[in-house]
């Protein structure tokens, strides 16, 4: 299998070499400044979780924060080989919490149990630029389907480390990296992934992740990825995707979403698979992920299926290589499907009020239900969830791209093993301002 999958590669960089461009990016650089950007955006969010039957006895977390997050990107210097600087601030501000209401994972919590009152941080890079292709160290975002940051709570993870990314032949991006560091959302110091404890003592954070890995565009509607990753004493990954559209009409069409990881515990096996025995003892992470998404668009109306399975040894297993690692479809608000030998299935409804006459304005439905889960007390688990979301995107005036997002999960599992507690109801209200600073 993976000597096929390299061999697509190898084929789409073959068929690529008579499309190299006749001008670089860092031929057609205007310089330090004079590229410079300078970006804040502004994120208020509000997040309601009332655990119904929590086994831990919190009946409800429910906080509300201002985020900013705020992002520099310097130009290349002209010339052949082209130099630069970004950096990363991130501020959060606490509205509304309380002792017994805390633990959203919006904010850092204390050792008295409370969060914090604000958190912020910085980082920076530097990078270098020949042709089309970047190498770039320090404070970054990425989005990796084998390491991802996070930023699905008040303010993004940040990765530190090493990443080459090479655009040089049409329709073909190479990435490589090299990361040391990688901060969880709800903390200050940068190597906290896998903390969840008191903000002020150092976790186990992670010690060496190697990513390598592409995309290519064989055509306007079909792509293909493969990527692979070593975290150290964790797993080594294997990734592959393949997207088709397939367009029926002007306003009719079909997409096609098939995505796969191999997962295998290295080294020390910090992660491991749930704890099943008596004694306490772990197996190996040994296990394929998979999903497999159709989605029909017809006007305003998209309607998806998707299905998704894991077998093997353990659950498929992320974090500590960025909580974004989980390009599989049934990876929802509430739960990502992904126990061990868990299978799921999911049907999606959106539409786009634009075709009505409202442009910026969506909706979303969907249902995802999975069954023989094996955890730590069943081997027949079962969860389900439903989500409901809305979104307005102003398109014009003083406050254009000002965004309104209200999302709504309802989740229940058979025996109460997932997060906790069988039942969950959750909402978060989250609006969103994008500034253009420079």
């Amino acid at each position: 299998m993976r000597v096929m999958k390299w061999s697509i590669i190898a084929l789409a960089v073959a068929a690529g070499t008579s499309q190299l461009a006749m001008a670089s990016s860092q031929d057609e650089s205007k310089g330090f400044v004079e590229d410079s950007a300078l970006n804040v955006k502004l994120r208020n969010l509000y997040f309601s979780r009332d655990f119904r039957n929590n086994d831990s006895g919190q009946s409800r977390a429910e906080e509300w924060g201002q985020g900013f997050i705020g992002t520099f990107e310097s130009g290349f210097t002209q010339g052949t080989v082209g130099f630069g600087v970004d950096a990363i601030g991130l501020l959060g501000l606490k509205l509304d919490s309380g002792k017994g209401t805390s633990g959203t994972g919006l904010f850092p919590t204390g050792s008295d149990g409370r969060s914090e009152d604000d958190y912020s941080e910085g980082h920076g890079a530097v990078k270098l630029r020949i042709s089309d292709t970047v190498l770039k160290y320090g404070g970054q975002f990425t989005a990796m389907p084998v390491f991802a940051t996070d930023d699905s709570r008040l303010l993004p993870e940040v990765a530190e480390g090493f990443l080459l990314t090479s655009k040089e032949i049409k329709g073909l991006e190479l990435n490589a990296g090299h990361f040391t560091r990688l901060n969880a959302q709800a903390h200050t110091y940068k190597d906290s992934i896998g903390w969840n404890g008191d903000d002020r003592i150092k976790g186990p954070g992670l010690t060496k992740a190697d990513v390598f890995g592409g995309t290519y565009e064989f055509t306007d509607n079909l792509s293909s990825s493969v990527y692979y990753s070593r975290v150290e004493d964790h797993f080594r990954k294997w990734y592959g995707n393949v997207n088709w559209g397939l367009p029926i009409s002007e306003n009719q069409g079909l997409v096609f979403d098939f995505n796969i990881y191999d997962t295998k515990s290295i080294g020390e096996n910090r992660t491991g698979a749930y704890v099943k025995n008596a004694d306490g003892s772990t197996r190996e992470l040994d296990n394929t992920a998979l999903s497999l998404s159709g989605a029909y668009n017809i006007g305003a109306h998209t309607f998806t299926l998707a299905y998704q399975q894991v077998s093997g040894d353990g659950d498929y297993a992320y974090g500590i290589d960025g909580g974004g690692t989980i390009f599989l479809a049934n990876s929802v608000q509430r739960s990502d499907f992904n126990a061990e030998d868990e299978k799921s299935w999911q049907a999606r409804y959106d539409l786009n009020m634009a075709s009505y006459g409202v442009p910026g304005l969506s909706f979303m439905a969907r249902y995802v239900t999975g069954d023989d889960a094996k955890t730590r007390t069943t081997d027949n688990g079962k969860e389900w969830e439903r989500n409901l979301e809305a979104k307005y995107v102003l398109q014009e005036g003083p406050a254009k791209d000002l965004s309104f997002r209200v999302r709504q999960a309802t989740y229940r599992s058979s025996d109460g093993v997932y997060y906790g507690s069988s039942s969950i109801d959750e909402v978060r209200v989250i609006v969103e301002y994008p500034l253009s600073i420079l």
